[in-house]
């Protein structure tokens, strides 16, 4: 562990969890304001936290610690994949954990602890979004593992810190064709993980159509606010791996207050656009039917694979 990448950690784990529900709050005002509506403002969403963690924890009959205990592992996978991928510093605070197949394993684990909580309950709409959420996870983890290491075919290595200091140093890179393709299906990956349409609405509560909020209808209180945190922190690592990943201009390379400052201020603008840029997209898009759904991830798959394909066949592995 390096001093820069100390300090990356120490920053993004209080950007991520801090920022998190701004960011929720600046996505529902885009929306809001879209639509012709006044909005909440963006300070709603830690507004609603903060009343959730005021309210006793309740949990239903016959269920087991683990439907007490998925709030907390999914924040802490959460947390602890916003510590380790380089979003403010090309180092890494933990550069083990860095690893793709380690970051992808972290959040499909908060994805799994959540669904089977949900099957615990023993409910209707528990089983049938744990079985949804499922569903999409299957198909969404190929596709995030390959259009990663189709950028890491050139970098010579799975780790993120990697990767992203190989974009840097070399920025042409990021408009071949095995960078476009991967972030095409990197941007899929995103909206369904994430829960946004047109794969999900994370804003219904329709229990014909509903995936996540099936599977949390059981939970109040401070548990429903740790939940609710972590997917806000979900969605910030998804779109802060897509930038780092392919817009990683402004990252801190050295550790000084003006590079730091200015990878700080970096990630939080280029997180906030790609939010803002989800939201205004998702007024002019109707949620696809859940049999539609398989067909859009396929089709997301396919991409990450022409990108591998790209990556080996039009620019080469490194010597």
């Amino acid at each position: 562990m390096t001093a820069l990448g100390l300090t990356g950690g120490v920053l993004q784990a209080v950007l991520v969890t801090a920022g998190a529900p701004v960011l929720t709050g600046v996505m529902r005002q885009v929306r809001a304001k879209l639509e012709g509506r006044s909005g909440q403002g963006i300070g709603q969403p830690w507004r609603d936290l903060r009343k959730q963690l005021r309210k006793e924890a309740i949990a239903p009959d016959g269920t087991s610690e683990l439907f007490r205990l998925a709030p907390l592992v999914l924040l802490a996978t959460t947390f602890t994949a916003a510590v380790a991928v380089p979003f403010v510093t090309t180092a890494s605070a933990a550069r083990p954990v860095a690893d793709l197949f380690a970051v992808v394993a972290l959040l499909a684990m908060g994805t799994a602890t959540l669904a089977l909580a949900a099957l615990d309950t023993g409910t209707a709409f528990g089983g049938m979004g744990a079985s949804r959420e499922m569903t999409i996870l299957a198909l969404v983890e190929p596709t995030l593992l390959v259009s990663v290491f189709a950028l890491s075919v050139r970098a010579g290595s799975t780790n993120l810190a990697a990767i992203v200091a190989a974009t840097v140093h070399d920025p042409v890179r990021v408009i071949s064709p095995a960078s476009l393709l991967a972030a095409v299906a990197l941007g899929v990956v995103t909206i369904a993980e994430t829960g946004r349409i047109p794969v999900d609405n994370p804003a219904t509560h329709l229990e014909l159509t509903m995936v996540h909020e099936a599977m949390i209808l059981e939970y109040a209180g401070p548990d429903l606010a740790l939940i609710e945190l972590a997917s806000s922190m979900r969605l910030v690592v998804f779109l802060g791996l897509l930038s780092s990943l392919f817009l990683p201009w402004g990252i801190a390379t050295a550790l000084t207050p003006l590079a730091v400052a200015g990878g700080i201020g970096a990630f939080a603008a280029k997180v906030t656009v790609l939010g803002a840029a989800l939201a205004a997209g998702e007024v002019f898009m109707a949620k696809i039917r859940l049999f539609r759904v398989p067909e859009l991830l396929a089709g997301s798959f396919l991409l990450a694979i022409l990108a591998v394909a790209s990556s080996y066949f039009l620019a080469g592995p490194n010597p």
